[in-house]
């Protein structure tokens, strides 16, 4: 059984810190007819705290919100697409 990454969001949460959501579906066999089924959501954080100012948090903030917000939004599409 193998495994598809679909990225649904992907950002600079700072200079040097990214954020990225996936979804990872697994492959079923038989080849003949191959469905791939959802299998989770993946959060990918920084791997050390991210470290900003009182002043800079509110924009921080504001970007990994709409970058869970766009891959909500991109995790339906799919689902209406692929039928998940």
């Amino acid at each position: 059984m193998s495994r598809d990454i679909v990225q649904l969001a992907f950002g600079q949460l700072t200079t040097t810190d990214q954020l990225v959501i996936q979804l990872l579906r697994l492959e079923d066999s038989p080849a003949v007819e191959r469905t791939l089924k959802p299998a989770a959501v993946r959060i990918l954080w920084p791997r050390l705290p991210t470290v900003v100012s009182p002043r800079e948090f509110p924009e921080v903030a504001a970007v990994a919100v709409k970058l869970f917000a766009g891959a909500s939004t991109e995790l339906a599409r799919h689902k209406a697409r692929h039928k998940l």
